[in-house]
């Protein structure tokens, strides 16, 4: 093993939203900070935009294989400099303020936060503002209160979506323009591609971790990159009570990395699996794991994607994430289930449609992608203590994943189709997605009030080390029904305020 490397005040492992924003908040403070990224920096590249290229070729994703029992897959893993972000669809939202208490569903409770939507409202604002976040305020009629507007106007619909929007609303909905941070407008760089949603963008308009945090972070002379450097294991003292290093692999030198604060911003399933791989005699069952929860209570959301069809009307639209459906998100009425939310996918294209439906002609999957409006449809995922992350002694993951609130999902789904048909498309085609895609992943590594039955407090701290915080949507006690990465952004920052002001000052 090399020798230990300079000592840091705060080593952050992970680039996306988690650990990107905690590096942003240290930025300029006088703290030596360092983030190791296991991935390196994504090439700007022809194939960023070439569906073949992403969809057919896998080139972006990892070549990990996982399990789920005796089942085997390739998972939708990205791992980069800004993480699960750079191929994210730049969806924006804010949790509900119901989604902080506890919610009665069909398959039962969604657990309440140990804090209250009103201590991370701040934070969802400065979110906002740092990845440039589009929308307008006001439509939703489940959107929670805020102490200001949106910064930038949405990004306005392309025809087909405006039509549509209207024939919503002429259904006695509440159609509104969809939170994106994408960098648009008179002097943006975005220029409506039509390769958003599940592609990196060559252009650096998406709002990404690496653009929006990593990148001016780094602008900072406290802060240090070190991409290409996979963290096997995190080391402690005699005690146990505290981290000492991290356990380092770059070029196939394995070294320590020694940190006065350590922030782990893996992603769920890999945070996890990095505290079980680390355990030692004192924490047999891995770090911060005295409450037995790590691991556990893995989800991921409950999603279907809908292909609406219109088989005369072609649809040219290059930017469609412009709007969603949140009217029935707790429900048709005040004793119904929740039910979710209804959000539009970016573009469909023929190669993403030569897995799934491979027996169909070429030439058919090509008249579907250019008459199609294309749709997702989230539910809420409960919490399962046998939903588990296990790492495996050759170094990958088994993924067990129990589904909840399926039978709600699925009416859902029905009650979406109708919806859309209404809109004038008179085909709906539905395609669920399973554990291969794991998008929305958390949930691993909760926080919570008792550290009988949470790993993290309040402030993401372990409660069994003093100087570790676990920073990404793992900490999720819940899942609510919307996309995390605004929410995971909000928390790192009020984490990161914490560590700037109360522990390293």
């Amino acid at each position: 093993m090399a020798v230990p490397d300079k000592d840091y005040d705060v080593v952050i492992i992970g680039s996306g939203v988690g650990g990107g924003s905690v590096a942003l908040q240290l930025a300029g403070s006088g703290a030596r900070v360092l983030i190791l990224e296991r991935g390196p920096v994504l090439p700007r590249e022809p194939q960023n935009w070439d569906p073949e290229a992403v969809f057919c070729e896998l080139r972006y994703r990892s070549s990990e294989t996982w399990t789920s029992g005796e089942r085997r897959f390739r998972p939708g893993q990205y791992y980069f400099v800004g993480g699960h972000t750079k191929f994210y669809g730049a969806a924006m939202f804010r949790l509900r303020e119901r989604d902080f208490g506890a919610i009665e569903h069909e398959d039962g409770v969604s657990p309440a936060w140990p804090i209250a939507y009103a201590e991370l409202e701040p934070f969802y604002a400065e979110a906002e503002r740092l990845f440039g976040v589009r929308g307008a305020a006001g439509i939703d009629p489940t959107e929670p209160p805020r102490s200001a507007p949106y910064t930038h106007p949405p990004v306005p619909h392309e025809p087909v979506i405006a039509a549509i929007e209207r024939r919503l609303q002429a259904q006695g909905l509440h159609p509104f323009p969809m939170p994106a941070a994408v960098d648009l407008g008179e002097r943006g760089r975005c220029q409506r591609c039509g390769t958003c949603d599940a592609f990196p963008c060559r252009v650096d308009a998406k709002g990404d971790a690496e653009m929006c945090l990593i990148r001016p972070a780094l602008l900072q002379p406290n802060v240090e990159l070190r991409p290409n450097a996979l963290v096997q294991r995190l080391l402690t003292d005699d005690s146990g009570r505290r981290i000492v290093a991290a356990e380092v692999i770059e070029n196939g030198v394995r070294s320590q990395v020694l940190g006065r604060v350590f922030v782990l911003s893996a992603g769920a399933i890999n945070s996890a699996a990095l505290l079980l791989r680390s355990a030692t005699p004192r924490h047999p069952n891995g770090l911060a794991n005295s409450s037995d929860v790590v691991g556990r209570n893995y989800m991921n959301h409950n999603c279907t994607g809908l292909m609406a069809v219109h088989p005369w009307l072609r649809n040219d639209t290059k930017f469609p994430k412009t709007l969603s459906v949140n009217d029935f998100y707790f429900g048709s009425g005040p004793d119904d289930p929740p039910l979710g939310n209804l959000q539009l996918l970016g573009k469909i294209r023929e190669p993403m449609l030569r897995q799934p439906l491979r027996w169909l002609p070429r030439v058919a999957r090509e008249a579907l992608a250019a008459h199609s409006v294309d749709w997702y449809v989230m539910s809420e995922d409960l919490p399962q203590h046998d939903s588990t992350v296990r790492p495996q002694p050759d170094g990958s993951i088994d993924l067990r994943w129990q589904r909840t609130n399926m039978r709600a999902h699925r009416r859902w789904v029905a009650k979406a189709r109708g919806i859309l048909k209404r809109t004038g498309y008179p085909i709906v085609l539905a395609k669920p997605f399973g554990i291969e895609t794991p998008s929305h992943q958390c949930g691993t590594v909760r926080f919570g009030t008792d550290p009988a039955t949470s790993a993290l407090d309040p402030l993401c701290k372990a409660w069994d080390h003093d100087n570790l915080y676990v920073v990404d949507a793992g900490f999720f006690p819940s899942s609510g029904a919307v996309n995390p990465a605004l929410t995971v952004a909000a928390q790192a920052l009020r984490v990161g305020r914490h560590l700037r002001t109360e522990v390293l000052r």
